[in-house]
């Protein structure tokens, strides 16, 4: 494309040639050109014309700001109802989880009265109308504030079942002997090395020589030593005034001081000391009182009743 290009004052012209690409690059550039300043006009009209209030201007405006207003409102509203869906879902598991605490709180030995008596019971009765944002809000700090006690009685009463399950650890209900078969139990008999009537303070278990003997409960080793009766003999002591004797052992394997568990080798059956043959003799002491071990191994007594063993001649 030529364009020919005359000055009227100086008598003159030129030519520009355009070749076509050129000549597209051109029509783009006034064409964004174009656009642009029609935007920038309409921009400043429909600003001008909305801060001004001109009819028609002013209608468009109400009409567009309506419509977005019912949007937001109506997406509000939809996300509203979903969460006060789920927060009522949420209200309903929380019931669950407080009968169910209620029922575990006897257990572990806490006075459900008083649990829920502590507790805070809210939360928004959803009817037939829809809950506004502050009830929701309300509702949620509600339910945070029970979640919060909950878990701090489900931390209580771990605490409790906890302690409950090392009491019972500490109370010897485990056979010293697997497997073994009672041989003299609690109570007076007839000595078998002077055969006189004498109170045999435990329970004797025959065994094999070098037969495990094992801890009837967790405890400390509180004595471990020869004794002239007993031969070899380790003391473990259970807390609570409890103390269990495992006597005659061939060989000891823990020593003063030790943790144990229980169900640990503590040693292996023997025959020393004041013994007629290879066999595990089993005491209990309770306030250095000696108890029937048969009444531990058979029932599992908790700590509880142990307390309320009384010596002789108490009342």
């Amino acid at each position: 494309m030529h364009l020919i290009i005359t000055d009227a004052w100086l008598a003159k012209s030129r030519a520009v040639y355009l070749s076509g690409t050129r000549l597209l690059l051109a029509g783009f550039l006034a064409a964004l050109a174009l656009m642009v300043v029609a935007a920038g006009l309409y921009h400043w009209v429909f600003l001008k014309g909305a801060r001004e209030g001109w009819p028609i201007i002013g209608t468009l405006v109400k009409l567009v700001v309506k419509d977005e207003s019912e949007q937001r409102e109506r997406f509000m509203r939809e996300n509203l109802d979903v969460m006060a869906k789920r927060l009522g879902e949420m209200q309903a598991k929380m019931l669950q989880l407080e009968a169910l605490g209620e029922r575990v709180s006897g257990l572990a030995g806490v006075n459900p009265a008083e649990i829920k008596s502590n507790m805070g019971s809210g939360g928004a009765l959803v009817g037939s109308r829809p809950l506004s944002m502050q009830e929701l809000q309300a509702t949620l700090a509600d339910l945070d504030k029970l979640t919060d006690q909950r878990v701090d009685l489900m931390t209580l009463m771990e605490s409790r079942l906890f302690d409950q399950k090392i009491k019972k650890l500490m109370v010897p209900t485990q056979q010293p002997v697997v497997g073994g078969v009672l041989g003299s139990s609690f109570g007076w008999r007839i000595d078998p090395v002077n055969g006189r009537s004498a109170l045999h303070t435990g329970l004797d278990f025959p065994a094999e020589l070098g037969t495990p003997i094992l801890a009837a409960a967790g405890g400390v080793v509180v004595t471990e030593e020869f004794h002239p009766a007993y031969g070899k003999m380790v003391e473990i002591d259970h807390g609570n005034d409890l103390i269990t004797r495992y006597a005659h052992a061939s060989t000891v394997r823990v020593k003063k001081g030790d943790v144990i568990k229980r169900g640990q080798k503590i040693g292996e059956v023997g025959s020393t000391g004041r013994s007629t043959g290879s066999h595990l003799h089993f005491e209990v002491l309770v306030q250095g009182v000696f108890q029937d071990p048969q009444k531990f191994l058979t029932a599992g007594q908790n700590l509880p009743q142990i307390a309320s063993l009384k010596k002789p001649g108490d009342r």
